[in-house]
């Protein structure tokens, strides 16, 4: 099992990041610095959780080689083209450093034009891939359709509960990365207390979380799982020395319940 995959513009990413919705600007900085203690080197913020720059100054106090780390931001609450532009130099003077993907966070606004905004910050070399989140369906057609560089990654709600096989496969056609946030459905669904997951954990002598992050993972997902506790962090990212066989990822296909667990997208 390989820890990166490929994007369509030949830049790898780590396939397990860790995320930083909701947590603190005040604990942010101490709790990036822990992820890449334990080994995650994917960093995944946005503009609205309000905690680029302790997500920049983690990254470049880490002692990492910068090269070796990936950062992703989001973009939020621009209309069009102009603002746009104005909203990504923010992130760059918050985070203090280069991006590596930049999404659009929703569909939102005129967001044919952000994403023009998107492209034409590539030359600068600064932001080194573009896509979007909670693009679905028509509304990710209608990016690819006006677009002059196709969504390096589509980031949305994907987990054994939504499990977006349909989506998936619509993605690989344009050559763009499903990447998953919220993983483990955010507790929701009585996840950590779900049968099958619990019998398939005892099986591998893993946690119910490792076994849903592992399930993703054999599906060629990315994953940014999130914790503020060090032992879950490497919970999270020990997930690469056991694999799931095929009745297991049966079984678990079975928990899809069709729907959004968090009424968004």
């Amino acid at each position: 099992m390989k820890d990166k995959i490929k994007l369509n513009n030949g830049i790898e990413m780590p396939m397990i990041g860790y995320g930083v919705y909701q947590i603190p600007s005040s604990i942010t900085q101490r709790c990036v610095e822990e992820a890449l203690e334990v080994g995650y080197k994917l960093i995944d913020t946005a503009q609205c959780y309000g905690n680029e720059t302790q997500v920049g100054r983690a990254v470049l106090e880490s002692g990492i080689p910068r090269e070796e780390l990936f950062v992703t931001t989001k973009v939020w609450g621009t209309r069009g083209y102009n603002d746009t532009l104005r909203s990504i130099q923010h992130s760059l003077d918050r985070l203090d450093t280069y991006i590596d993907l930049l999404l659009i966070h929703e569909p939102s606004g005129d967001y044919k034009e952000i994403y023009v905004a998107l492209e034409d910050s590539i030359p600068s070399g600064y932001v080194k891939s573009i896509g979007v989140a909670n693009f679905l369906d028509e509304t990710f057609k209608d990016i690819v359709k006006n677009s002059r560089i196709i969504p390096a990654v589509d980031q949305i709600e994907t987990h054994v509960f939504r499990q977006q096989v349909a989506m998936q496969e619509m993605l690989k056609e344009y050559g763009t990365v499903l990447q998953s946030w919220s993983p483990l459905a955010c507790a929701k669904g009585n996840i950590f207390e779900n049968p099958v997951l619990k019998e398939i954990a005892g099986h591998h002598n893993k946690t119910i979380a490792q076994i849903a992050l592992r399930w993703l993972i054999q599906r060629g997902i990315p994953i940014i799982p999130k914790s503020t506790h060090k032992d879950r962090m490497k919970e999270n990212i020990d997930i690469l020395d056991f694999e799931l066989n095929k009745g297991e990822m049966e079984d678990i296909n079975k928990l899809e319940k069709g729907k959004s667990l968090f009424n968004w997208w």
